[in-house]
């Protein structure tokens, strides 16, 4: 039997995903909530099977291989397993420079 592990959203992702469907549901309120159940729907898979998503490719290159992500076009959701809870850091939108925003939360 598969054990189930615990998904945490962090402060800044729930912002992140705020952010996104608040932007979205200005123009278009069905798609916000489209977009919003399909990012939730993904994320609720890592319960049962949290190395579903790709480590970051971008953060594979620098040597960091505890993060991980899962693709919901045109997010990106990244997260990383400590124990037997999966914590969900952030969603960002994929046509953006991720590594660029990164930094920038660094920096803040």
């Amino acid at each position: 039997m598969t054990q189930k592990l615990e998904v945490i959203w962090t402060k800044t992702a729930h912002l992140d995903l705020a952010a996104i469907i608040q932007h979205i549901r200005a123009d278009n309120p069905l798609a916000a909530a489209d977009n919003l159940n399909r990012i939730k729907t993904r994320v609720a898979d890592l319960v049962l099977f949290p190395q579903k998503g790709r480590i970051v490719p971008e953060l594979k290159q620098q040597g960091m291989l505890q993060y991980r992500e899962l693709i919901v076009p045109p997010w990106r959701i990244i997260y990383r397993i400590a124990g037997h809870i999966v914590y969900v850091l952030a969603v960002i939108d994929s046509r953006r420079n991720i590594e660029d925003i990164l930094l920038g939360r660094l920096i803040r």
